[in-house]
């Protein structure tokens, strides 16, 4: 039987597990009580409380703009909803870089405020003060190499990461550096397959990939895109699981109809 299976919450301890027996860590994101309630009940490993809610859920073009704030009103209708998941909440852009007491500061507050279990951080060796600022309080720390979003700007474009020989092996002493501070799992962003696959064989932590092959120890996607509530985003490491943007865009507008005609409310849904 797998520990999947047999858990009643999954921890950071349950995670390493399932690496070590080879089963598959499944994570997507989730910014709001009701979504996460039905991702949870359906058995997810981990949420993740995404800064991509400042794409999806705020309609701003980068992840940049969402403040700790939102991320912490966000968290905390995904962790009243989750019985069953761990709970991994992004520090947004400008809570944690260059200052790790800053970083320590808003780790707490997202944890204190959200209940959430666990925060995660774009980035390697440049953000390693902060990292150990936060886990030296006992808060679990997720990585986060590749493409990271919240670099965006620096980077100039969403395209793959780490083709050339100098970044790959970066990211390898990066990933490396991560697992060695304490970081409890790691997220691979739209990298060569071939390196994600060499990164997860070299340490011992998990590693959860979005586009970075199938040769990783698990997989994460936004959950509006699986279920395809966004149309306008096409990436190749995308599989849509579902069409609800054609069935909500059908059932209002027969709602529409219904109002307009006086079909809607009929005697039976009178009081």
């Amino acid at each position: 039987m797998s520990i999947h299976s047999e858990v009643k919450r999954v921890t950071t301890h349950i995670l390493q597990e399932m690496k070590q027996r080879g089963e598959k860590i499944s994570m997507l994101t989730s910014y709001d009580y009701s979504m996460a309630q039905i991702v949870d009940g359906a058995g997810i490993d981990i949420i993740l409380v995404g800064d991509s809610a400042s794409n999806v859920m705020a309609g701003h073009e980068t992840t940049l703009p969402i403040t700790l704030d939102q991320m912490i009103y966000h968290a905390c209708g995904v962790v009243k909803a989750a019985k069953r998941c761990l709970v991994v909440v992004d520090m947004p852009f400008g809570s944690y870089q260059g200052n790790s007491k800053e970083a320590l500061h808003s780790a707490i507050r997202i944890m204190k405020e959200s209940g959430g279990h666990a925060v995660k951080l774009e980035g390697g060796a440049e953000i390693k003060e902060s990292i150990i600022r936060i886990l030296s309080a006992g808060v679990p720390v997720m990585g986060h190499l590749g493409l990271t979003p919240q670099s965006i700007y620096k980077f100039g474009t969403y395209n793959v990461r780490a083709k050339e020989e100098a970044e790959a092996n970066k990211l390898i002493e990066d990933a490396k550096l991560l697992e060695e501070i304490g970081c409890f799992a790691l997220v691979l962003e739209k990298i060569p397959s071939e390196l994600a696959k060499k990164v997860a064989e070299t340490i011992n932590i998990p590693v959860i990939g979005i586009g970075a092959g199938a040769d990783v120890d698990g997989q994460v996607l936004v959950v509006h895109d699986m279920l395809g509530i966004n149309k306008d985003f096409h990436p190749r490491f995308l599989r849509r699981y579902a069409d609800l943007h054609t069935i909500m865009t059908d059932a209002v507008s027969n709602y529409i109809k219904d109002v307009k005609s006086l079909d809607f409310p009929n005697s039976k849904e009178c009081y």
